[in-house]
């Protein structure tokens, strides 16, 4: 028998290990891993033809420190580009150059002269100023510029990617995984929640400065926050200034991302060179600690790198025609999201992307859900066409990474679809749009709504049946970050959006708005009062209604934005939220708090499924059933069955007279409670539960015009 030489592991490791500090490296996963003492870099690019990683020392250099070019034949799998490179550590700089085809007429954009970003990057240094502008470089001489190949050099207007492989302590935090019945969202920007002077954050306009309102937010009794973006953007990108005074605008709601793994630095409040990650894990487990979920608003159906006259930052220097439908003419882009391009989402490799994105963001960031924005988008082929069965769209919704998160859509896009109570398959809920308008339009006193009103208040049945969804695919809200706050909807009947620079042309026209006798801010008595009440009646509906309440940041303390429904480029005083206005409109705040505490004491009115016939009773000011038909017709009542024990009298009145309703007979043994009227003053507005005062009058109730009230049948000993 042969002897076979047995020998060290160590030293035959020794022996056939690779001891270059740079190596071909893997090409899984995509971004960079740490490795064996280095760190490996990968990247896709299907028409690439060659690839240099750069490394910087300081965000400002525009000379990388180490230059890597990759060999085709030893650093390429595939379409994936990839090295390994020894020594790297957490904090490291880095970016790169691809060469390619510059054919713009053939969907081909390369240019080795443009620094990009990594679309894996988990964090982008902040830069003295992002030059949004200069990073265009094209040549002024060429006639037709986005044809033109520009041989200038954008490193110096570019921020770096940031290595960031950090242990974190989590203390043992997971998802939340609250059911949808027991969900109430709070919409809020990280930056306008507590940058202005008046917030008393110790951390303004930050992620700490967020950390440290959570007290405020769980006495509210919201159970979920909905963070505006938060995916790294360019908040100069902006270049108009505001024709009243002046001041250069910003881009501050952050709808225009450029990578959708890299949480925003400049709302790190501890440094932005891989510290931003950190922080916005430290929110987020101080949110769990808390019993709040945290929701981002994540947008994937277009980039910040425009129409085809707009930068070169990521994508479209990587791959321009896979990342993004391109019209007939190659030249041009296909603009479904109304920014100037439109994500190819549907192509393997970027849906792909997109799905590495949001598990990264659940398993490496903790985060509980997101909203899409323009979501319909996400459902379009290549051609731009409507998929009936979206594979993007199924894949979110089945895939087993993600199947506990919350996936919320706003169920249209800039391009004419509208798919609110038919987008895509059960598990995804959606925005409301369709609650948001009849509800306005109903306290506004609009004819013909009864019907309308009724049926959003039960779970939108008419709309969502057909699609298998229950009331708890449908987010209901009346206002949210796009349009009026509720003190605006209330206050002004026309938009007033001239700070924007665009002769008031932007936002929406369909505000179904009033201003009940002045346009803005009054000091007349009636009006005011009026004003409080409708705001009012809208809380109140928005907390009874079936379905999962969605509370714009503010609105419980009557913010206003001056009259501007767009104020995407605000970033000042308008959207801020003023925290001066919780003194100023305690009443508003208390009866804001005390409708999410009485949501939560009835659990009957989110449930996850619609009402049925022994459930709810409708009733007219006459008795008998409402008078559905008549167009004229503002008021109603219904009767709830909780349980054996309690049901619940709501009455709504649009109208300008006074209605009096005949009660329902309680239930047996039971006598009626009258827990809510926003017609009357503060305290008697609304009551705490088991503070309830009894309704003598036990056959009728009075209810005055643009009210509603709640009564409370119990029997006393379950008092």
């Amino acid at each position: 028998m042969m002897k076979t030489d047995q020998r060290e592991l160590h030293d035959y490791i020794s022996e056939t290990s690779e001891h270059a500090d740079v190596q071909a490296g893997s090409p899984l996963p995509l971004g960079t891993q740490e490795k064996g003492g280095g760190v490996n870099f990968a990247i896709f690019s299907r028409w690439a033809s060659r690839v240099r990683l750069e490394l910087f020392d300081h965000p400002e250099d525009t000379a990388p420190a180490r230059t890597i070019d990759l060999a085709s034949r030893r650093n390429r799998t595939g379409d994936v580009w990839h090295v390994w490179v020894q020594g790297i550590g957490p904090g490291q700089l880095y970016a790169y150059r691809v060469d390619g085809p510059y054919k713009p007429a053939e969907g081909h954009r390369f240019n080795f002269n443009r620094l990009l970003l990594d679309p894996f990057a988990a964090a982008i240094s902040r830069p003295p100023l992002w030059d949004f502008a200069s990073a265009l470089g094209y040549d002024p001489l060429a006639p037709e510029q986005d044809l033109a190949l520009s041989k200038l050099d954008n490193s110096r207007s570019m921020p770096k990617c940031v290595f960031v492989n950090e242990p974190f302590e989590w203390g043992g935090d997971q998802p939340l995984r609250r059911c949808w019945s027991k969900t109430v969202i709070y919409e809020t920007h990280i930056r306008g929640f507590t940058i202005h002077p008046k917030s008393g954050a110790d951390h303004p306009g930050t992620y700490r400065g967020l950390m440290e309102k959570i007290p405020y937010l769980k006495a509210l009794g919201v159970t979920a926050v909905e963070l505006m973006p938060v995916q790294e953007f360019n908040e100069t990108s902006v270049t108009r200034c505001n024709p009243q005074t002046r001041q250069p605008l910003r881009n501050y709601w952050g709808y225009d991302p450029v990578a959708f793994f890299a949480p925003k630095a400049s709302y790190s409040s501890s440094g932005g060179l891989g510290q931003q990650k950190l922080e916005f894990k430290e929110m987020v487990r101080a949110f769990h600690s808390a019993g709040i979920e945290v929701i981002l608003d994540v947008v994937f159906n277009h980039t910040a790198e425009g129409d085809e006259l707009g930068p070169t930052l990521c994508f479209r220097g990587m791959d321009n025609a896979i990342f993004y439908m391109l019209a007939g003419d190659k030249r041009y882009y296909k603009n479904y999201a109304g920014t100037g391009n439109t994500i190819n989402a549907n192509h393997p490799v970027v849906r792909d992307h997109i799905l590495a994105a949001l598990r990264y963001w659940m398993v490496e960031m903790h985060v509980d859900g997101f909203r899409f924005d323009l979501a319909s988008v996400l459902g379009r082929d290549g051609a731009g066409k409507l998929l009936a069965n979206a594979p993007l769209l199924e894949r979110i919704a089945e895939d087993p990474i993600l199947r506990d998160v919350k996936i919320i859509a706003e169920a249209w896009d800039a391009a004419g679809a509208y798919q609110v109570g038919s987008f895509s398959e059960r598990r995804w809920a959606e925005w409301n749009g369709r609650y948001r308008d009849d509800v306005r339009r109903f306290w506004r006193g609009d004819e013909g709504m009864l019907g309308l009103f009724a049926s959003r208040i039960c779970g939108s049945a008419d709309i969502y049946t057909n699609s298998g969804k229950g009331p708890e695919g449908s987010i209901n809200f009346v206002t949210c970050h796009d349009g009026f706050t509720l003190n605006d909807m209330v206050s002004y009947r026309y938009k007033h959006n001239e700070a924007n620079g665009e002769n008031n042309h932007d936002g929406t026209d369909a505000n179904f708005s009033e201003n009940y006798g002045s346009e803005g801010e009054t000091t007349d008595t009636g009006i005011e009062t009026l004003r409080k009440r409708q705001i009012k009646n809208f809380l109140l509906t928005l907390l009874i209604s079936r379905g999962v309440p969605m509370l714009l940041g503010g609105d419980e303390f009557r913010r206003t934005q001056g009259g501007n429904n767009n104020a995407y480029c605000q970033d000042n005083e308008t959207s801020w939220i003023d925290w001066t206005c919780l003194e100023r409109h305690q009443e508003i705040h208390r009866f804001a708090r005390g409708m999410i505490a009485f949501r939560d004491a009835h659990p009957v009115l989110s449930k996850e499924q619609f009402y049925t016939d022994a459930e709810i009773r409708w009733i007219g000011p006459q008795g008998g059933l409402p008078n559905w038909a008549d167009p004229k017709e503002k008021q109603f009542a219904c009767l709830i069955q909780e349980d054996e024990q309690r049901a619940l009298c709501l009455m709504f009145n649009a109208g300008v007279d006074v209605v009096s309703f005949g009660l329902p007979p309680a239930l047996p043994g039971a006598r009626w409670y009258l827990a809510v009227d926003t017609s009357r003053e503060a305290p008697q507005d609304l009551s705490a539960a088991g503070e309830e005062p009894l309704w003598e009058e036990s056959r009728t109730y009075r209810l005055s015009p643009r009210s509603s009230a709640i009564l409370l049948a119990r029997r006393t000993e379950a008092k």
